[in-house]
């Protein structure tokens, strides 16, 4: 099964010209910061806005399988929803019932042709502007391989431009199955600190470093994109590493974006159930993030952008 939360149209941040993003559901990482974090989890979840539940109750009566309680309140507050995942079913009643919207099942089952055919409705735009779909999650490559290169395939029969949005934590061999019909791909650098990246990250970066030399090597149109973290990455010496990094591989991106971190992501996480594990991280300052531009550019780097 493959599901998506999100088909947003017109982005302008996900490669060349007009685009249309598909956000898969399903991820190998797990970055404290991350902006998306219902795009994680592989399978769908409920996402719970107790900002706007009521406390009617209807969605407690309405669980068939009594996974939904009321939470003990103090004096004075609401109580608030409380899920059971144990013997959640996800069968939506819950949020057919809620007349404050504040329940909703993240994560939709697309078949191909109807994935494609909801791609295809904005083929003017990409062909105006020089643009066309950009895959992304989640991580699209952790993907079944096979439902990959048949959706690839249907899109560049259409003459879709395709671009990959990629941390880089998946098989190379699906990397390499697509790659006829990939114009660009939108690469993820971290840190090239294996410590830090385990410990911020949730993985090692061996296996991502190896696929981005493998696409470089095989000659592929690389943009590098670099989420600046004062706490992980945010550093000369960091910054130096990965010029060096791309140099030694003989990486020559056309574009490299240096993504501040911010903390937009923030509020989903209680609506997801979990924790927001990046309080105690900054972003650097504009002097620091020109200072990291300069760096790049006297490398030799010219197209260095701060942000999307």
């Amino acid at each position: 099964m493959h599901y998506i939360t999100n088909i947003q149209k017109f982005s302008i941040h996900d490669g060349d010209g007009i685009r249309t993003t598909v956000f898969f559901k399903g991820c190998k990482l797990r970055c404290q910061w991350c902006h998306n974090p219902e795009t994680q989890n592989f399978k769908p979840e409920i996402q719970y806005d107790s900002d706007k539940c009521t406390g009617c109750g209807r969605c407690v009566n309405a669980c068939p399988n009594g996974a939904l309680s009321f939470s003990q309140a103090a004096p004075g507050e609401a109580p608030t929803v409380v899920t059971d995942q144990s013997k959640c079913q996800l069968c939506g009643r819950c949020v057919d019932v809620c007349p404050q919207c504040a329940r909703d099942i993240i994560g939709k089952e697309y078949s191909l042709p109807s994935l494609v055919k909801e791609i295809m409705k904005d083929r003017m735009f990409y062909e105006d502007s020089g643009g066309g779909v950009t895959l992304s999650g989640g991580e699209v490559m952790a993907m079944d391989r096979d439902y990959l290169v048949r959706l690839c395939q249907a899109l560049h029969r259409q003459g879709i431009d395709i671009t990959i949005d990629t941390c880089g934590e998946a098989p190379w061999e699906t990397y390499e199955a697509i790659i006829p019909y990939v114009h660009t791909w939108l690469y993820d650098i971290k840190t090239l600190d294996d410590g830090l990246h385990r410990k911020y990250i949730g993985a090692g970066n061996q296996l991502i470093l190896d696929n981005l030399k493998k696409l470089a090597a095989a000659g592929e149109r690389i943009y590098i994109r670099i989420p600046v973290v004062k706490e992980v990455n945010g550093t000369e010496e960091s910054m130096r590493d990965v010029i060096r990094f791309l140099g030694e591989n003989h990486i020559a991106p056309p574009q490299i974006n240096l993504l501040p971190y911010h903390d937009t992501g923030k509020s989903k996480y209680p609506r997801l159930g979990r924790e927001y594990e990046a309080e105690n991280l900054h972003a650097p300052d504009n002097e620091e993030m020109q200072s990291f531009v300069k760096m790049f550019n006297e490398a030799g780097y010219g197209n260095v952008k701060i942000g999307g």
